[in-house]
């Protein structure tokens, strides 16, 4: 059903998979797009991205799911992508809409469309804390959750010889982010984000705790109490998300099924950074399968 994707298709092909219209209770809309599978209760897994980058990227990591006997869901984040309202043209957000609004929204509609399949969360840098934090919130609603180049930006979690680098730069963009009431991308961010979520990533920056502005909910403590399966993954020569940083998120889910993978040049991976990892989709793809549906490590 999908030959090789080159550059030039990718966006013609992603665009004419079987999608979902998702509106949520503020007006925002989503399309998610699906690979689903002839069996009814194949398990599902829901791509999230991470900062600025649009679900179409994930292309590659969709197939190589797909062809590992998953059926397969994308999504933009809020402003992002194919979502609407674009950003700046809508109300700003933060962390609580994205995790407490669009969210529940998406997972429903998945929900109604693959009824006998348990879901999974895949989440890129950002996309995985996302989806972190709603696993803390919804339990009973997630089987698992997999990240990758997703770790706290705690500015202590970098090392010392980071520490000034990580203070000033993430510093400068909560700033920037206030002052402005958007980030316009550059330093750390390759693209435009919304000021809420920004202020929110410099907060948790500062203290290493999720507090994400305008929530009731203690996501600390639901993170302390998450006790589901999580095969975190982390990248050699990831600079923005280190597995120093993904080690110091781990610490903050004492109860998960944890497991973590350090991906080396010897995992037979080739590219090793915080983007650059999705040209091996190939190797990444089918160990991430093979965990989620067998419990197979893939360290």
């Amino acid at each position: 059903m999908f030959a090789p994707w080159s550059e030039g298709a990718r966006m013609s092909e992603f665009t004419s998979l079987e999608s979902l219209m998702v509106t949520t209770k503020d007006g925002t809309t989503f399309v998610v797009r699906l690979l689903p599978r002839s069996e009814p209760d194949a398990p599902l897994v829901l791509l999230l991205p991470a900062m600025a980058m649009k679900a179409k990227f994930y292309a590659p990591l969709a197939k190589a799911l797909h062809g590992a006997g998953m059926a397969v869901a994308t999504c933009d984040l809020r402003a992002q992508g194919e979502s609407k309202p674009a950003l700046r043209e809508g109300p700003d957000f933060g962390y609580r809409e994205l995790i407490e609004i669009d969210m529940p929204a998406i997972v429903q509609a998945l929900r109604d469309r693959f009824p006998g399949a348990p879901l999974y969360v895949f989440g890129h840098s950002l996309g995985g804390q996302i989806a972190l934090l709603y696993a803390g919130a919804h339990r009973d609603q997630v089987a698992g959750v997999a990240t990758i180049g997703t770790g706290t930006v705690f500015w202590r979690a970098f090392g010392p010889r980071r520490w000034v680098e990580a203070l000033w730069k993430i510093q400068w963009i909560g700033i920037v982010s206030r002052v402005k009431g958007w980030w316009p991308g550059g330093v750390l961010i390759p693209g435009a984000m919304a000021g809420g979520v920004m202020k929110d990533w410099s907060r948790h920056s500062l203290t290493s705790w999720y507090r994400p502005k305008g929530s009731t909910r203690n996501y600390n403590e639901l993170l302390r109490r998450l006790d589901l399966p999580v095969l975190l993954i982390s990248l050699d020569a990831d600079t923005l998300g280190p597995k120093s940083n993904v080690d110091f998120l781990a610490t903050r889910i004492p109860a998960a099924k944890r497991v973590s993978w350090h991906i080396t040049e010897s995992s037979g991976v080739a590219h090793r950074d915080h983007f650059a990892w999705i040209k091996d989709s190939g190797v990444i793809g089918p160990a991430t399968a093979a965990w989620f549906t067998e419990g197979k490590s893939p360290a």
